[in-house]
């Protein structure tokens, strides 16, 4: 069975985004970034609220940010070729190629989707991976934790629950980042 692993930056203080509600404050240098596109290279499938997907659809929607770099267009090729599900109440279409719309998140159609997955499926969001995380969905966390503090906007995991778990893996970066791989225990 394929595994399910939220992937997200972080602040030190656990958030995802500032009080603006942006996440300019994790821009990657490039070791990060060729780090960030080795990690979701082999993965099939995207699984996104609306708002991440918005934020991450310029990889196909806008030729200029993949050209900018060797780096940038390997992460665009690599985006493009995932499918991707988008859970939206209302978002009428999706501007890129293979995504599909779902209304709301259904954690049988997931589990059905790790079981017949060629490889990993990626969660994005906060919200949406709170969902996957009390279902019990949620193989791995992939936490990019960013030398930062924000003051408590939203938090990158769920605050309502406990889950104990075990680190898989590290890696310390120049820039002050921090990457850290669990899974539930």
């Amino acid at each position: 069975m394929a595994k399910l692993i939220y992937a997200s930056n972080v602040s030190l203080d656990g958030c995802t985004e500032d009080e603006r509600g942006a996440f300019d404050w994790s821009t990657p240098d490039d070791d990060v970034f060729a780090f960030t596109t080795g990690l979701l290279r082999p993965v099939d499938t995207y699984l996104y609220g609306r708002r991440m997907y918005d934020a991450m659809a310029v990889w196909e929607t806008d030729g200029a940010l993949a050209a900018q770099s060797d780096l940038t267009s390997n992460f665009a090729k690599v985006w493009q070729a995932a499918d991707k599900v988008v859970y939206s109440t209302t978002l009428a279409a999706a501007p890129t190629a293979n995504t599909r719309l779902e209304r709301h998140f259904d954690p049988g159609a997931v589990l059905d989707m790790k079981a017949t997955a060629r490889s990993d499926l990626i969660v994005g969001g906060p919200n949406l991976a709170a969902q996957a995380i009390a279902a019990g969905l949620v193989d791995e966390c992939h936490l990019f934790i960013w030398p930062v503090v924000l003051g408590g906007s939203k938090p990158a995991l769920p605050t309502n629950m406990r889950v104990d778990l075990e680190l898989l893996d590290e890696r310390r970066f120049s820039n002050g980042v921090v990457y850290l791989c669990y899974r539930p225990a």
